[in-house]
């Protein structure tokens, strides 16, 4: 390819077949793309997966402090949100739900001071390969003992493993695991495993098309029904709960056994934010993403159209339609009603 560009070079000075000698490049030093944007020299596979491997087992967090203490108002609010009304959560025993193991250790939008050069700079190789971008993809918790409002909470965290390279339908990129270790004091209560994906968004998101969902085994049911404009609810064949999203089982009785109901389409909205930032091609700004509680009880996280973003409000009546994306993505959405109706924007990209 370099030869090529050489002998174009020479035709456009007159056809000299004289060879023009390219500076050298060193691997990873900056360049033009042919978008005209700045870029990286591709670093080679093997030797940058080695790279990254060395990272493994390096601090990721040293000497983490919970901004907040375990207290009754953030546990009242999570529990308002995940609609769990568990007597455990309330009154003078109470305990945090386990699953909020995370939360006392988030540093929100200011950030934490503790974490490590070694995670900054592996997410700056990982940049400059091409990898700009970041999904959270999975996380495991394990509970040693309950906390409670009053405790404080300090933690470590390690840079567990960093995968070989993958292929993914946003883009190929590695997956970058690290595990939290929490306590109280000098006592250990719990373990979180925090899974990320750094990868180099696939050509169909450069082009503003939307990004595909991923299917498999558990929610293609949902998908299926999608395709033919019916939005499809598990149930519980042990105990008849209804439960979304889409699960392998029943989180109230463990029965595996499902079948499906499907949903009326009314709904309101439960909570919603309004997105204004990153912008990302495939969504004009702002647009809300709302928490829709169907009228069969369970909660959908979709997009809220048909209105200005401020006019949406909690309790807001919606009905389910299905947005045509583009030539291969339908997406439910929810059109707010009682309202007047603003049409809908088609989303920047779709054909």
């Amino acid at each position: 390819m370099a030869r090529d560009a050489d002998e174009g070079a020479a035709a456009m000075r007159g056809g000299s077949n004289e060879k023009v000698e390219a500076p050298p490049v060193e691997r990873g030093a900056p360049r033009l793309t042919t978008a005209g944007r700045p870029g990286t020299q591709p670093p080679e596979p093997e030797e940058f997966a080695a790279r990254l491997k060395t990272y493994e087992g390096r601090a990721a967090a040293v000497a983490g402090v919970g901004k907040d203490a375990v207290n009754l108002p953030m546990i009242r609010h999570w529990c308002e949100a995940m609609g769990d009304a568990s007597p455990a959560y309330t009154g003078p025993d109470a305990i945090a739900p386990p699953t909020m193991l995370q939360v006392w250790t988030m540093g929100g939008l200011s950030g934490h001071a503790g974490r490590s050069d070694a995670y900054d700079e592996l997410l700056g190789l990982l940049d400059e390969a091409g990898c700009t971008s970041v999904v959270a993809t999975d996380c495991e918790q394990e509970y040693l003992r309950p906390l409670r409002p009053g405790d404080e909470v300090r933690f470590d965290a390690v840079i567990e493993s960093v995968s070989d390279r993958k292929r993914t339908k946003l883009g190929a990129g590695y997956f970058v695991t690290t595990r939290m270790e929490v306590r109280v004091d000098d006592e250990p209560v719990g373990t979180h495993r925090f899974r990320i994906l750094k990868y180099a968004p696939a050509r169909e998101a450069s082009r503003g098309r939307r990004p595909r969902p991923v299917i498999n085994r558990d929610n293609a049911g949902f998908w299926e029904g999608v395709a033919r404009h019916r939005l499809m609810i598990q149930r519980c064949v042990g105990c008849g709960t209804l439960r979304f999203p889409w699960l392998p089982g029943c989180n109230a009785c463990g029965c595996q056994d499902w079948d499906t109901i499907e949903a009326s389409g009314e709904g309101t909205v439960y909570s919603y934010v309004v997105m204004h930032h990153p912008s990302f091609p495939a969504f004009d700004l702002p647009y809300v993403v709302g928490l829709i509680e169907l009228a069969e009880g369970v909660r959908i996280v979709s997009n809220v159209v048909g209105v200005p973003c401020e006019a949406v409000r909690i309790g807001m009546p919606v009905r389910l339609e299905f947005l045509r994306c583009d030539e291969e993505l339908e997406l439910p959405v929810f059109r707010a009603r009682d309202v007047e109706p603003v049409p809908v924007v088609r989303e920047r990209g779709a054909q």
